[in-house]
């Protein structure tokens, strides 16, 4: 099959509106943080699961790479194309239909092109909560979501994405639909398919929809902020906290001070609260099922234990929802803060909260040491042990003349910290292309290779995503899929 005669069947199935060619593609072939630029042959915005599935196996057919898309707000360029311009984005933002809520089975069923936001909406007007929460939901797809298997504020007490999804609709690379949109809270007939493509950043097939665990909305939502003297107090709070609130605790993010100076430098309206006081904040959620009395009173106590014990200096409780959601803003305002001052090495890692004073404390030293006037934000979601330790460029430098200098040897002084420490080199970003060629250095042959059996298996063509998480393979001879 020819190229023209490719698009003449994606534009008759999807219509001519959209499939997208030619100059103007810019926001589909470049990544969140402008790092990475592609060249795709067209964007194809399917608006159902159907014309997804004729898609992909018109692609299938004439052995044409596709990429899938959600709000391509990712961090590892995952979802943008390569340079060649032979590859197809599909977008998924036009299936944003809430296919069904089932109140009493507590689920919900969405296609993926629905905002996180829209999704957490759906739920609210439902009268339940659907609990993921990033700083980008306002433009992140659950699509995306589910095939990075992201994170955010409240993971620990929610979990991640897998843990908030009962089931999926997937379309394979040959065109093929996989329905398997149960609710069911137990299903043992065999492999867990859906937990294979959750995470998968798109290389083994494209979530269309997925049914959605959802929870009781809780009766109060309490915020508070705290300053205390090093992350050692701030592990010692944590344990406090999940002894005295237990599954109340709904968040509990830490922040530097020079994450939180950057705020205050950037976004002043935000007026990040005691940043100046201490070098390490607290933001931490109390969720309650009974009443807002009962929940202030748990969180008061807790302050008022940390206080005693030495480890807090000092502490806010938000008044209002509105100020909760301005403390909120702040803690989300530093990857935007971030990008104003600068191009940044951002490492997205996961170790055992036990060990992660340490961590921070040898992973500064060692880059201090080699460069002294490197700056070091530490943010992140510390409830789970998931660190943002990002790595800013001196001032007065440029930053990327920096990045491309010291980029490479900053990266691998982190994460043979992460590897010594057992941790894992990417907690919720995912692999994609900017971490593909360094993932063998930190997973195990057996692991690899098992992987690479999966994608082989699913995508004997190499089709789907080829270059994110593990480099392309070669297709083998036979392979499913018509010639050209």
């Amino acid at each position: 099959m020819t190229t023209e005669s490719l698009l003449h069947l994606l534009r008759q199935t999807v219509g001519d509106a959209h499939v997208l060619t030619g100059a103007g593609l810019e926001r589909y072939e470049r990544d969140w943080q402008q790092r990475v630029h592609g060249k795709a042959l067209a964007v194809v915005r399917p608006a159902s699961t159907a014309e997804a599935a004729a898609v992909l196996a018109a692609c299938a057919q004439a052995r044409v790479a596709v990429v899938p898309q959600g709000g391509n707000t990712g961090l590892v360029a995952g979802g943008v194309p390569d340079a060649s311009g032979t590859q197809v984005v599909l977008s998924l933002q036009r299936m944003q239909a809430v296919r069904a809520i089932d109140a009493h089975n507590m689920t919900m069923t969405v296609e993926a092109g629905c905002t996180l936001q829209q999704v957490q909406q759906a739920a609210a007007q439902a009268g339940l909560l659907f609990p993921l929460s990033l700083g980008s939901e306002g433009s992140c797809t659950i699509g995306g979501n589910l095939a990075t298997n992201a994170g955010g504020t409240q993971v620990v007490r929610y979990g991640n994405a897998r843990e908030l999804c009962l089931g999926l609709e997937v379309v394979t690379a040959q065109g093929q639909i996989w329905e398997g949109l149960s609710g069911l809270r137990k299903d043992n007939t065999g492999y867990d398919l859906r937990d294979l493509f959750i995470g998968s950043e798109g290389t083994l097939g494209v979530i269309t929809a997925a049914t959605l665990r959802l929870y009781p909305q809780p009766v109060a939502q309490l915020t508070a902020w705290v300053a205390l003297p090093d992350l050692q107090q701030a592990s010692a709070l944590l344990q406090l906290a999940r002894q005295q609130l237990d599954a109340g605790l709904s968040g509990f993010e830490v922040m530097n001070q020079l994450a939180l100076s950057l705020v205050a430098k950037h976004l002043p309206q935000l007026r990040p609260p005691m940043w100046q006081s201490q070098p390490w904040c607290v933001l931490l959620e109390l969720s309650d099922s009974q009443s807002e009395q009962h929940a202030r009173e748990r969180l008061e106590r807790l302050l008022e234990a940390a206080l005693q014990q030495g480890l807090i200096s000092d502490a806010i409780v938000a008044a209002s929802v509105q100020q909760a959601q301005a403390l909120w803003h702040v803690r989300e305002g530093i990857t935007l803060a971030q990008a104003q001052e600068g191009q940044n090495l951002k490492h997205d890692v996961s170790i055992a909260i036990s060990a992660i004073p340490q961590f921070v404390q040898q992973a500064n030293a060692a880059l201090l040491q080699a460069w002294p006037d490197v700056r070091i934000l530490t943010y992140g979601h510390l409830g789970d042990g998931n660190l943002h330790y990002n790595v800013q460029h001196p001032q007065g430098q440029t930053p990327a003349q920096f990045n491309a200098r010291h980029g490479q040897a900053i990266s691998e002084t982190v994460y043979a910290l992460v590897r010594r420490f057992g941790g894992s080199i990417s907690a919720e970003h995912g692999i994609g292309a900017l971490k593909r060629d360094t993932l063998p250095q930190y997973k195990s042959p057996v692991a690899l290779q098992l992987m690479r059996a999966i994608k082989q298996a699913l995508d004997p063509q190499a089709l789907m995503n080829p270059g994110k998480v593990l480099a392309a393979l070669p297709a083998q001879p036979g392979a499913q899929g018509g010639a050209e």
